[in-house]
């Protein structure tokens, strides 16, 4: 066959593909959708969700169509390949983590599931049930008051002298990641091994740039340096695993680890059944990205907005200042003092409001339902974001204003605050990001003050919101 009219079969093949693609994609049996589009065939409209993302305006997106289909409370798109509907405001956040396994489930886009593989995020039912409950006995405030509060201090201390004490400049965000790398392998996995803990945040690094992209296997692409990475990691997690297993059943040793690595080797469900190695491997590579990099995310926000409000700096300063002088010299944190904490951690919150670390989740339709007089088809996926339910004047009046008061008493209306998610799905590691986060707010507010040495920082979202060029600050070191 010529070329000519081999290339004219395929181009003529190609239109037909797309044709039917684009008639499948409009239309339905179902008639009562939610107002929008399904954008281009193949692609819908990702490219303008992504662009929203990265162009540090994650909320673009929404509120460009909810002012051009006039709905406040839903529409339909297409991300990544998938129908979806976005759920807007507190309203839809009530309904999805009300109806959790009942109507809807959680979802994950192919990149996502693909990394992570079979963990906590991915499974459903009775099995992420078992597994919420075994980590939470390691991840909820009855361990952490136990067991990590003091590793923390200790690690927290020796991070600042190393690395924060002399230096007159340096990127906040390049430095604290490091070390909250270094903290979630310490908690974990007892892995304090500085040569390994950084060999493995090289790979972590590159793992987390691929975790939201096309799941394009094809060298070069983030997503090929993700799986390779990912790979990587668990190849070492598996090693780790084994030589915990071995040491636990020596009954000399078993005693001496009591980190979640042991307790996930040692728990079973009600009918006795145990994770394999490469679901524990799976679920630690989780944690490791849960337990350090959305803290690392927030601990720079944090000092990027102290930074910019002084009056707030010197109220957390007093409170911390007071917390400090009721404690000998060199004595450690414990958990009552984190309790002490509060108007720190009103603006910790502030912080988070403004701007969320992560800009939502994902759930997926498990029946046909009712949401606000439109049909959700069976199947779809559906988008709930919180930078937009904190950014909405009914809930935050005057909304853009960085205000700490906004969490004295009892706080804002629930569901409208969700940097965690909410409901069976809430994040596991709430409880833990909170003493992360206060506990070096405690250690570096103490010691230092700072300007920002790039105002008005732009934030991109690739896939954590992040100051594009890490945050690079001044120190001054508080005078003894």
């Amino acid at each position: 066959m010529p070329m000519a009219v081999m290339l004219l079969v395929v181009f003529l093949l190609f239109i037909a593909i797309c044709f039917f693609l684009v008639h499948r994609h409009n239309s339905t049996t179902t008639k009562n959708l939610p107002p929008g589009s399904f954008g281009w065939p193949f692609i819908g409209e990702t490219l303008a969700y992504i662009r929203s993302k990265r162009g540090g305006d994650p909320e673009r997106f929404t509120k460009e169509r909810i002012e051009k289909y006039g709905s406040t409370l839903v529409f339909k798109t297409s991300v990544a390949g998938e129908r979806m509907a976005v759920f807007c405001g507190p309203e839809g956040n009530k309904f999805l983590f009300g109806n959790e396994n009942k109507l809807v489930a959680s979802w994950w886009p192919n990149s996502v599931r693909i990394l992570f593989e079979k963990c906590l995020i991915t499974v459903r039912g009775d099995e992420a049930k078992w597994l919420r409950k075994m980590m939470f006995a390691y991840l909820g405030p009855d361990a952490l008051s136990n067991r990590y509060t003091g590793t923390m201090e200790v690690v927290t201390r020796l991070h600042i002298q190393n690395h924060w004490q002399g230096k007159s400049e340096l990127k906040v965000f390049e430095t604290v990641r490091p070390y909250l790398f270094e903290l979630a392998c310490r908690l974990f996995l007892s892995l304090d091994d500085p040569k390994h803990v950084a060999e493995l945040g090289t790979l972590f690094n590159t793992f987390l740039k691929g975790l939201t992209e096309l799941p394009i296997n094809i060298p070069g692409t983030r997503f090929y340096r993700a799986k390779r990475a990912a790979n990587a990691i668990k190849k070492q997690l598996i090693v780790i695993i084994k030589q915990r297993r071995q040491a636990l059943k020596q009954e000399d040793q078993s005693s001496s680890f009591e980190d979640l690595l042991s307790h996930l080797l040692v728990s079973s469900d009600e009918n006795g059944r145990f994770l394999s190695e490469a679901e524990i491997a799976n679920n630690v590579l989780l944690l490791l990205f849960a337990g350090h990099d959305t803290s690392a995310v927030s601990i720079t926000l944090l000092m990027k907005s102290l930074a910019e409000h002084p009056q707030v700096y010197d109220n957390v300063l007093k409170e911390q200042l007071g917390i400090l002088e009721a404690k000998a010299p060199g004595e450690m944190l414990n958990w009552e003092d984190i309790q002490k904490m509060r108007y720190s951690w009103n603006v910790v919150c502030e912080v988070m409001r403004l701007i969320p670390p992560v800009v939502g989740s994902f759930r997926e339709a498990l029946v046909d339902f009712e949401y606000a007089g439109y049909t959700i088809p069976k199947g779809w996926k559906i988008i709930w974001s919180a930078v937009m339910t904190h950014k909405e004047e009914d809930n935050f009046p005057n909304a853009t204003k960085f205000d700490p008061s906004r969490f004295e008493g009892a706080g804002p209306t629930p569901f409208t605050y969700v940097p965690f998610g909410g409901g069976p799905r809430m994040c596991l590691g709430k409880e833990l990001a909170r003493v992360q986060i206060l506990v070096f707010l405690h250690n570096i507010v103490t010691k230092f003050k700072w300007d920002l040495l790039i105002p008005d920082e732009k934030i991109d979202y690739d896939p954590l919101a992040t100051p594009v060029k890490g945050l690079p600050v001044r120190l001054h070191p508080h005078q003894v």
